[in-house]
């Protein structure tokens, strides 16, 4: 049974009553203690519950963390008890945090770099607080993203492709004018069975005959939407040059050393979304541009305000432990050292080495 969820109101009480039926004396309350949560007043939202060295934990913070849960865990915490084990949770991992600073563990590089990632992401978090959601988005603006990329509201043409791949000319042609006289699905699915090299040794885990030989769905040569990668291109090729669905190619393909006998085994047929098919998609795509937008405005902004300055010589020196270079490849030489340096492999012709950096 689906439980109900809880709403914001409920556990505002609920922290409210936590305030008042209080036992302990009440602390000084701080002149700023952020924002209210759950719809307490700044007042509540100030309040002190504890104090651990000379930090204060607020009403605030205890509703922050239940702010952060899954609205389901939050039902854990509607008794006085459960409420007062939550806030000991939260004290033990303050001071955790404190002993932690006291031993520099904070100056760790780790602790540093997550603690960037993290103020990183409250920047562009706070950054996108005044974007619309994708339905208030103007429907002039989503028109005008709609006849501005005409050409990406347009589905070609799809085809799905099959084949029956040998290893010989001799033989795919022999294949080729036996699959054109055939005329059924089950007699292709026959000649695939007993001639591809694709075709599987068990036969009961064959497909079924009108499937034999599926490669995919591509879009006409040329579309980089279309193409696929169990389809090479002279076969995709050849695909679009066959009639009808069920048809056969009129030639033998050629491509990666092996021979295709091509049959079209389905067709669908290409249209223009309207906008009306295209406007959730338009929506999120533009609220898509608006946050990168923002973003790269915030950064440029930054870059203004705080002077950035890049070492090209130390960039080109950085070398990549030797156990992330690819199983059998030669040893990347080291950028910081002259080529002559770098000892050479007996048998090895000389070459010019080459550094890439940003």
């Amino acid at each position: 049974m689906t439980r109900a969820p809880v709403r914001r109101p409920l556990l505002a009480i609920s922290l409210a009553a936590l305030v008042v039926g209080c036992d302990e004396p009440a602390l000084q309350v701080p002149a700023d203690a952020g924002d209210p949560v759950f719809g307490l007043t700044a007042e509540q939202s100030a309040r002190v519950l504890a104090k651990v060295g000379d930090r204060v934990i607020t009403l605030g913070d205890f509703g922050r963390t239940l702010e952060r849960m899954d609205q389901f865990d939050r039902l854990r915490y509607q008794t006085k008890e459960r409420r007062r084990e939550l806030l000991s949770e939260i004290i033990d991992a303050e001071l955790l945090a404190l002993e932690a600073k006291r031993r520099g563990l904070d100056k760790d590089a780790a602790v540093e770099d997550a603690t960037r990632q993290i103020l990183r992401e409250a920047m562009i978090a706070q950054a996108r607080k005044g974007l619309p959601a994708p339905a208030d988005i103007p429907a002039a603006e989503v028109r005008a993203y709609y006849e501005a990329n005409a050409d990406k509201f347009v589905e070609p043409e799809r085809r799905r492709v099959a084949a029956i791949v040998v290893g010989d000319r001799a033989l795919g042609e022999k294949v080729l004018k036996e699959a054109q006289k055939a005329g059924s699905s089950s007699a292709w699915g026959e000649l695939f069975l007993k001639h591809s090299l694709t075709a599987p040794k068990d036969r009961s885990a064959a497909p079924p005959l009108d499937l034999a030989g599926e490669l995919g769905i591509v879009s006409p040569p040329g579309d980089p939407r279309g193409a696929h990668p169990q389809v090479p291109e002279p076969v995709r090729a050849a695909a679009f040059q066959i009639g009808n669905v069920g048809a056969i190619s009129d030639t033998l393909v050629e491509a990666d050393g092996r021979f295709y006998v091509v049959r079209l085994s389905g067709l669908t047929g290409g249209h223009r979304r309207e906008l009306a098919e295209a406007e959730r998609s338009i929506r999120v795509a533009l609220l898509q541009q608006k946050m990168q937008d923002q973003e790269r405005a915030l950064e440029d902004e930054l870059r203004k305000k705080f002077p950035v300055e890049i070492n090209d010589a130390a960039l080109a020196s950085v070398k990549l432990p030797e156990q992330l270079t690819a199983p059998g490849s030669a040893p990347q030489p080291d950028p910081a050292k002259p080529p002559a340096a770098q000892p050479a492999k007996s048998g090895d012709a000389a070459a010019p080495s080459s550094d890439a950096g940003k």
